[in-house]
């Protein structure tokens, strides 16, 4: 994976609708995330911050609009097909969620090991570049343990290591200290920032905490469908 130089466009979004029903979750967001940079989306709970999410991972399409992602090979990421979006999310992208979503059946190497043996990685080569993951995350010699046997933070720095493993340019992090206390909501915050601090990769974090937001260096803020606040906007 190459690169990106800081403040480049990573994702480009233009004009996002999105409808569940007689909802309207998207009314026409357009958005920028550029490489080097934490953006924090926030809003009340349905203001849509999610699906923005989710149209900008290529988990859901939008009703109309575009999401333009800048890799190595651009492409158009609403125009792919299911297992187009699918491959870009192995290899470009990587995800944190709130309760972590790990495989509570396999050990914490393991959980790591498998992003990239799905990628085609042998598994000796997988296992090795796992557990050198977790070390760099103050987890050496955990990496055999089951994640019940894990603390909530501790699980949450195995997400982030299967989420950085692959090389991915975006992360996504989905409420990803919804279910820790403070002190380990910070050391999981911290750890993400590291993430795209001095290099090509990008941030943007789903949150409804404050605390949470003054950690990134961008906050959004969704109402009803569309951004009402944007601080990088104010910056420029």
């Amino acid at each position: 994976m190459s690169e990106s130089l800081p403040g480049a466009t990573l994702l480009a979004a233009a004009n996002l609708t999105k409808n569940y029903g007689n909802s309207t979750a998207l009314a026409g967001v357009s958005l920028q995330v550029r490489a080097g940079e934490a953006t924090a989306v926030m809003g009340a709970s349905g203001s849509g911050k999610t699906t923005l999410l989710h149209c900008l991972a290529g988990i859901v399409l939008p009703d109309a609009g575009t999401v333009r992602y800048s890799g190595a090979a651009p492409v158009e990421v609403s125009s792919l097909n299911d297992g187009a979006r699918s491959a870009l999310r192995r290899t470009e992208f990587g995800f944190v969620f709130q309760q972590g979503l790990l495989i509570p059946e396999l050990t914490a190497g393991e959980n790591v090991a498998l992003a990239l043996m799905l990628n085609g990685t042998p598994r000796p080569a997988a296992e090795q570049q796992a557990v050198a993951a977790l070390a760099a995350l103050g987890l050496a010699g955990m990496e055999g343990r089951r994640i019940g046997e894990l603390s909530g933070g501790q699980a949450q720095r195995v997400a982030i290591a299967r989420a950085q493993v692959n090389g991915a340019r975006v992360l996504f992090a989905d409420e990803p200290t919804g279910a820790l206390d403070s002190r380990t909501s910070a050391e999981v915050m911290a750890l993400l920032l590291q993430s795209v601090a001095g290099t090509g990769r990008a941030l943007v974090v789903v949150t409804h905490d404050p605390e949470v937001a003054r950690w990134c260096s961008r906050v959004v803020t969704l109402a009803d469908g569309r951004i009402v606040a944007d601080t990088a906007e104010v910056a420029r």
